[in-house]
């Protein structure tokens, strides 16, 4: 088994739209950067490919290549997840905590789990989204960004024996 951590942050500007957990929700400001800004999707995919010893979404999906421009970033979970079992690793579990002032999250969370599930291929039991705020303080808690740390738990893919 591997354990994995991933963290992004983004800045929130007006004029874009505020997608996490590729759920779009409604609000005055989104997140600014090449993809769709997704942090809570980034952070999950940067856990995941630590655990695995696979190089970073930077490296994969690098922010100076025209085609990740405006890119899905569920999209390209679902491409980590697949790298995760070309590789020999299956997901155990999926822990993400939303660092948010503002929105609130929890009435979106549940299609946020459903979707990374989804994404990821396993359960939505195997993935957990919570939110808090940070009481005001900092850039999160002055509404500056968003910010996203996620754990996950690996495995490796059991191959059944040619011996009984």
């Amino acid at each position: 088994m591997r354990i994995g951590h991933g963290y992004d942050v983004h800045r929130l500007v007006p004029d874009r739209a505020l997608i996490l957990g590729g759920v779009r929700i409604p609000w005055d400001k989104g997140l600014l950067g090449h993809s769709d800004a997704d942090v809570l999707a980034h952070a999950v995919m940067d856990a995941l490919l630590g655990a695995a010893g696979l190089p970073d979404i930077g490296a994969l999906f690098p922010d100076t290549d025209p085609q990740y421009k405006g890119a899905n970033s569920m999209a390209l979970l679902r491409r980590v997840a697949e790298l995760l079992k070309e590789n020999g690793w299956q997901i155990g579990n999926i822990d993400a905590t939303i660092l948010a002032q503002a929105p609130k999250m929890k009435p979106h969370i549940p299609q946020m789990k459903q979707d990374i599930a989804a994404c990821c291929g396993i359960g939505e039991t195997q993935v957990n989204v919570k939110a808090t705020t940070e009481e005001g303080l900092g850039f999160t808690g002055q509404g500056q960004g968003i910010a996203v740390h996620a754990v996950c738990l690996l495995e490796e893919i059991r191959v059944a024996s040619d011996r009984g």
